[in-house]
Parts: structure tokens; C-alpha cells; sequence
């Protein structure tokens, strides 16, 4: 059964897409912890866990989400983009790229923002601009 992330990269559940290739997609969270808080994926793995991935995905995958940081920090004013993997909420393999000021700013126990949608689609499209600068 597909997963809901596997649903977001296929389109069939709508979300603020920052990047994509034919292997990984990248959105925003919609309930982040900073402003610009970015999943990252592989879209044909349903797996899990991280670390259960191939290698040859694996890396596509850091290499991405590598991009797609970069692309974050030009985008969303930040000291560094933090990097955590979790994998506990959504049942799919993700990276969770968060902008940071400090490292208080990657607890996710914290209260998560609620933003408007407008400011959202705008925050995307400029990780997007950024990104493709990159390609």
C-alpha cells in the first residue's frame, strides 16, 4: 500500500514541491518547525528505514537532499540547515532539512508553525528558484 509521501510525489496529494528528479522529491513540512522546513524522499522506495535503502539509493538520496540544502540555505535566511533523520512519523524513508539559527531550533518537541498557504507556495517557489539555479 502506498504511503502517503509516496502519494505527495505522485501528485495524488497536493503539496508545496521545492525540487524533484525522476528519483527524489522535496516539499515542505506542513507543520514545520522553522520556515522552510524541507522533506526529502525517494519516490519508487517505500522502505522505512534509512539505512534499508540500496546503496546506489541511499546516496542518490544524500545527493539530493544535499542539493535541495544548499538551494534551502540561499532561500530561507538561516546560520546552517540542519539534517535529521528520523523515520518515525510517516512510514517512508525521509530527510528532514530544517533551517536553523540555533540547535534549539531542531527539537521536534517543540510547538510547530502554522502558516498560511500563501506564504508557503511563496516560500517553495523560492527554494525552487534556487534550485534550479543549481542544476
Amino acid at each position: 500500500m502506498a504511503t502517503v509521501f509516496t502519494k505527495i510525489a505522485l501528485g495524488e496529494i497536493p503539496s508545496y514541491r521545492v525540487a524533484e528528479n525522476e528519483d527524489y522529491y522535496a516539499f515542505l513540512d506542513i507543520a514545520p518547525l522553522a520556515k522552510g522546513h524541507t522533506l526529502v524522499i525517494p519516490k519508487h522506495v517505500e522502505d522505512d528505514y534509512i539505512f534499508h535503502l540500496d546503496e546506489d539509493t541511499y546516496m542518490g538520496l544524500c545527493a539530493f537532499a544535499r542539493k535541495v540544502a544548499i538551494a534551502l540555505g540561499n532561500a530561507v535566511p538561516c546560520r546552517r540547515v540542519g539534517v535529521a533523520v528520523l523515520g518515525m512519523e510517516v512510514p517512508h524513508t525521509h530527510i528532514h532539512l530544517v533551517p536553523l539559527q540555533s540547535e534549539a531550533d531542531l527539537d521536534f518537541r517543540k510547538e510547530k508553525l502554522s502558516l498560511p498557504a500563501e506564504e508557503m507556495a511563496a516560500i517553495a517557489e523560492t527554494i525552487l528558484k534556487e534550485y534550479e539555479k543549481l542544476k
